[in-house]
């Protein structure tokens, strides 16, 4: 039986850092996902629902474990059993996008960009919680929290963009490498589940704050092209309705896989869904 430690909702609280606010505010944004600083030198919580990065990355028991959960979803919701492939791509998007906000949020709010390697997250799907021991991070010069313990300043918007897509590639790369023999997808696809989860959840977020056409410009900031290794950037577009209404839309770099569950509900910013079918569905959501 795997141990655990004790789980960060019983530790003391730790002392605010420069991205505390960030998180909290994200906490309030998306009640369901909760991010908890650990102290320094706490170790990340492991077992019981846990599942650190560096145990994804590895690719191993932990990670079939961990798509196990998503192998049932998929039989429960939708009455079939989905590909290996497909439990995959669900599998690494859950952690994914949460991930990846954990970086380009204290940026979208703060301007400030952690570095957050393998050995620094830990992920509990089901209570929708991350422990996370914060550490450096960078930070434009007149930030208030420039003379921070860990602040690394640079010199201007653009090299903070390219601090967000550097930490998000620290990040994520492993665990890219360890669910590609999974996903039987080539590195360029599976960058662009990275290309997405940054756009989209910056996208996401900003809608919740009423700030849908701020959030889709910081998300070209940091991805205005493909920039290495991401192959694609944010890509945003327009489509209008009938009745002259503008509608933001997107096509995904990479495909979930969704539309192999339900054909006829490939997701709107599917590769697959034409334009005349986004605006009709986007009409209906408006």
């Amino acid at each position: 039986m795997a141990t655990t430690t004790l789980a960060p909702a019983r530790s003391a609280p730790a002392a605010d850092t420069p991205l505390t606010a960030a998180y909290a505010r994200l906490a309030e944004l998306l009640p369901a996902l909760r991010v908890q600083e650990l102290r320094e030198g706490r170790s990340l919580p492991v077992g019981n629902g846990w599942v650190t990065t560096e145990q994804l990355a590895a690719g191993g028991g932990v990670t079939d474990s961990f798509l196990s959960w998503d192998d049932e979803q998929i039989l429960r919701d939708y009455g079939q059993r989905g590909r290996p492939d497909v439990v995959a791509s669900f599998g690494l998007h859950r952690y994914a996008w949460p991930a990846t906000l954990l970086i380009t949020f204290p940026w979208y709010l703060h301007r400030r960009v952690p570095r957050l390697p393998t050995g620094t997250v830990a992920f509990h799907r089901e209570a929708g919680r991350l422990a996370v021991r914060t550490g450096p991070f960078a930070c434009l010069p007149d930030d208030p929290a420039a003379s921070a313990p860990g602040a690394r300043i640079v010199a201007d918007e653009e090299e903070l963009a390219e601090e967000v897509r550097a930490a998000v590639a620290e990040h994520l790369a492993p665990v890219l490498d360890a669910f590609r023999p999974r996903m039987r997808r080539r590195p360029r696809a599976l960058w662009g589940v990275a290309s997405d989860e940054i756009v989209e959840g910056l996208w996401y977020v900003g809608r919740l704050l009423g700030e849908e056409r701020h959030a889709m410009a910081e998300a070209e900031r940091v991805l205005p092209g493909a920039t290495g290794p991401y192959p694609s950037g944010a890509g945003f577009r327009e489509l209008r309705a009938a009745d002259g209404t503008a509608h933001a839309t997107r096509t995904r770099a990479n495909c979930c896989l969704f539309y192999t569950l339900r054909p006829r509900e490939a997701c709107v910013t599917c590769p697959r869904t034409c334009d005349s079918e986004r605006i009709a569905r986007l009409t209906e959501e408006s």
